[in-house]
């Protein structure tokens, strides 16, 4: 099946309900890890996917589960297993929208670190699908609170970061809970024999898909990346407009109403901007596309379908204002800039539960996305006036000005004012409709310190950061514990990112770990009984290196009320449902 033939979403039959949310949402067509995955799912059978993140796995496995569920039925029908936390409310919360026409169909989140009460409500209630972390979907098994025998369907997304965290052998006690009946779909971007050898156990005679991933090198485009935070998306595009030094822009969106809506929003900022989407006339498209070249056009807010091969030597910019799901979108997107020669820009905003598909584009492309910080006040301050300056020397140059100095003298002379006064007047009124200064209400940004990016390493720090506080844990190199189980385990729990975590250090019995001075005292003492390996975390702050590296336990005080001194004593490693005790997504 290759691009030129793949389906539309209205040829895959999907039920009505759910086709109608895709027509609403504006999506043009389906990806290729959604064409080929689709129809299999939607006739019962097992399928074992192979696709990077960032194809669009999501609605390739969700669309058609949802269109076999019923509704009426106050059970659970689809589960879904993710291994982090973010990942699990990004597929809830799709699946909510795909199933926003389905009459009292619920879906809930479950993972470590939520409100168990608010989890059993729900459940009591009644939900049609739930997708959740192995640890809490296990300890929900062993409290009776779920019920998986109306399963029609199971999902098991990233297997191999399952794997790499430690989670595999839980996922298939989960499996083993489940219906002999169910369908099965299991996706992972790489195919470990352990992977493989889940997959032939647990699934049937399944389709077999692999979408390989392309890579490509885009050496004359800068491309950077701002994370979503304290502004709105509008308003960061609208500073970028005002600083940078722009020919022409593309603003990538998902939808086609989306064209429309931000085209008009960017009009009503005095840009210069048109939609383009494939719900337009081919001569309307024809027509925006000139206008785009001749300089009568600045900016076209487009889709990835009606942008295709779109070639406009004046493209200095390329915006992706909606982070494309499909990698190889992205690498299409941005090489609409950077043409005959020419350096181009791309920029790409990203929402903070966004940044795995970063990571992936970041791959595709083989090439860094570096972090940016929005223009400030003074940037755009410093742009306008250079802007006016420039409109001053060239009408001094190329206007005949006679009539206006005359007009000048007989002002001074009437009025005896300077000549400085008189210019700063005649300056406010031709600006005042736009303002040199930016008006008050723009807000700057709260800056975090530049990051690495995440396709290289950082450089090894000889001494602890600043902002870090470090920690010792109770799992070392006896436990088999590798960074990626604590990196896991510590990012589910405490809700953070990866790059909030410093260095660590392994040893036989412990390992140190840099974490963020501000943590909670709350969430300090939810991390003293995450299980990482068989054991239980029992973090505590690190008092001295020395005592570290010569294996003696530092003295310690751990966070309970009142800060007491007494030495926590760690609870049965081996709870009786899990072989080797529960997991740190718990």
């Amino acid at each position: 099946m290759t691009e030129e033939t793949l389906p539309t979403f209205a040829e895959l039959e999907l039920a009505p309900a759910i086709a109608r949310v895709i027509d609403e949402i504006g999506y043009e067509s389906p990806s290729p890890i959604q064409a080929r995955s689709i129809p299999p799912l939607l006739a019962g059978r097992d399928l074992l996917g192979q696709a990077q993140t960032g194809t669009g796995k999501t609605a390739a496995f969700a669309l058609p589960l949802l269109s076999r569920i019923d509704p009426a039925l106050k059970s659970p029908q689809i589960l879904v297993l993710t291994p982090t936390r973010e990942l699990a409310l990004q597929v809830a919360e799709a699946m909510q929208t795909y199933a926003r026409h389905l009459k009292d169909f619920h879906v809930l989140p479950v993972y470590g670190g939520q409100n168990m009460g608010q989890q059993l409500r729900m459940l009591a209630r009644g939900v049609q699908a739930v997708v959740g972390t192995p640890g809490r979907i296990q300890d929900h098994l062993r409290r009776g609170t779920l019920r998986l025998d109306r399963l029609i369907g199971v999902v098991v997304d990233e297997a191999d970061e399952m794997l790499k965290m430690g989670f595999i052998d839980e996922v298939e006690q989960i499996l083993e809970h489940t219906p002999a009946h169910k369908q099965v779909a299991l996706f992972s971007a790489t195919m470990p024999k352990e992977v493989m050898q889940v997959a032939r156990r647990q699934l049937k005679d399944p389709v077999e898909i692999r979408i390989k991933a392309k890579t490509a090198t885009v050496d004359t485009i800068a491309q950077r990346f701002w994370q979503v935070k304290g502004l709105h998306k509008l308003d960061a595009l609208t500073r970028i407009l005002e600083a940078e030094e722009i020919e022409g822009m593309i603003v990538f969106v998902r939808t086609k109403t989306a064209t429309v809506e931000l085209a008009e929003k960017l009009e009503a900022r005095g840009f210069s901007s048109a939609p383009l989407n494939g719900d337009m006339t081919q001569a309307l498209r024809e027509k925006t596309v000139e206008r785009l070249k001749s300089g009568s056009l600045d900016i076209v807010v487009a889709t990835d379908v009606a942008a295709r091969g779109l070639d406009v030597k004046r493209i200095s910019h390329v915006i992706n204002y909606d982070i494309p799901y499909d990698t190889e979108a992205y690498i299409h997107r941005i090489g609409r800039t950077g043409r005959a020669g020419r350096e181009g820009k791309a920029i790409l905003f990203v929402a903070p539960r966004e940044m795995r598909l970063l990571s992936a584009i970041e791959q595709a492309t083989r090439q860094p996305i570096t972090s940016m910080s929005l223009p400030t006040r003074k940037d755009i301050t410093d742009r306008r006036i250079g802007l006016f300056k420039e409109q001053i020397a060239t009408a001094m140059e190329s206007e005949d000005l006679e009539f206006f100095e005359e007009f000048i003298d007989s002002y001074q002379s009437e009025y005896d004012v300077g000549l400085r006064r008189i210019a700063a007047t005649l300056a406010y009124l031709v600006q005042k409709d736009r303002p040199l200064q930016p008006e008050g209400g723009l807000a700057e940004e709260v800056v975090a310190p530049e990051q690495p990016s995440r396709s290289r390493p950082a450089r090894p720090r000889e001494a602890q950061d600043a902002d870090k506080q470090r920690y010792r844990i109770e799992v070392g190199r006896a436990h088999k514990v590798e960074p990626g189980n604590i990196v896991g385990a510590i990012t589910n729990e405490a809700n953070l990112s990866s790059r909030d975590i410093g260095q660590i250090k392994i040893f036989d019995s412990f390992s140190l770990v840099d974490l963020p001075r501000d943590l909670p005292a709350d969430i300090l003492r939810h991390l003293q009984g995450v299980w990482v390996c068989g054991q239980r975390l029992q973090l505590s702050e690190d008092r001295g290196a020395g005592q570290a590296l010569q294996g003696k336990p530092p003295k310690r005080r751990p966070y309970g009320k009142g800060g007491d001194q007494r030495p926590f004593k760690p609870g049965p490693k081996k709870p009786p449902y899990s072989r080797r005790g529960p997991k740190t997504d718990k």
